[in-house]
């Protein structure tokens, strides 16, 4: 099964997190590679999910990419280049007809525009993958992932479950006390809890996976 990768925000750690997944996934045999349809600024996480994915070429992981670290929209009129959210689900079918398993990468949050009418959410639709969603540990991590699993709702799309990711080594009171209570606001499993360096997933995250 292919999964559609999103956060709470951007700088939430879903290149991180997807690194760890194709890892543990490839160790495990699975011929899993990670696509990042449109990356903004510099490319560095794009070539880290073509490591990730046994070196693929990097325009092949990621086909799409502006110079400014803007929203992909913005990026793309700064270029005078526009963006055909065809040409995205063309990128992705050819990837995914070549290999085992994707986890796709979304830029930003979930409604980051892509064009001036076209969404993250959009994509992931169009996509129709169920969604991974990653959120940074931290004052006001609630609030975010609830609005967000009301909108991939609002999308007919399934929250397969959510990953908090620890930014900081230190942890405050709203650090300790989000991840004990995200389960009772929500239907949604909390998969993992990434300590702050952490390099392994825990087990109820890559049963998801594997599922």
């Amino acid at each position: 099964m292919n999964f559609f990768i999103t956060g709470t925000d951007t700088g939430v750690g879903k290149t991180y997190l997807t690194r760890l997944m194709l890892g543990a996934l490839r160790a495990g045999g699975k011929q899993a590679v990670g696509f990042k349809p449109l990356s903004c600024g510099d490319r560095e996480d794009a070539r880290t999910l073509a490591e990730a994915s046994g070196n693929l070429p990097i325009d092949e992981v990621n086909p799409f990419h502006f110079q400014a670290a803007l929203a992909p929209h913005i990026a793309a009129l700064l270029e005078n280049r526009s963006i055909n959210p065809a040409d995205l689900l063309s990128a992705y079918l050819h990837i995914a007809s070549n290999h085992e398993m994707v986890l796709v990468e979304g830029a930003g949050g979930w409604q980051v525009p892509i064009t001036g009418n076209y969404f993250i959410s959009d994509l992931a639709k169009a996509l129709d993958l169920p969604v991974i969603l990653i959120a940074a540990n931290r004052l006001g991590a609630l609030n975010h992932i609830l609005l967000t699993l009301q909108a991939i709702e609002a999308k007919g799309l399934t929250c397969a479950g959510i990953i908090l990711n620890q930014l900081e080594d230190e942890m405050d009171t709203s650090m300790i006390t989000n991840k004990g209570i995200i389960e009772s606001l929500t239907s949604v499993k909390l998969l993992d809890h990434i300590i702050h360096g952490q390099d392994f997933l825990s087990q109820e995250l890559l049963d998801v996976l594997l599922k």
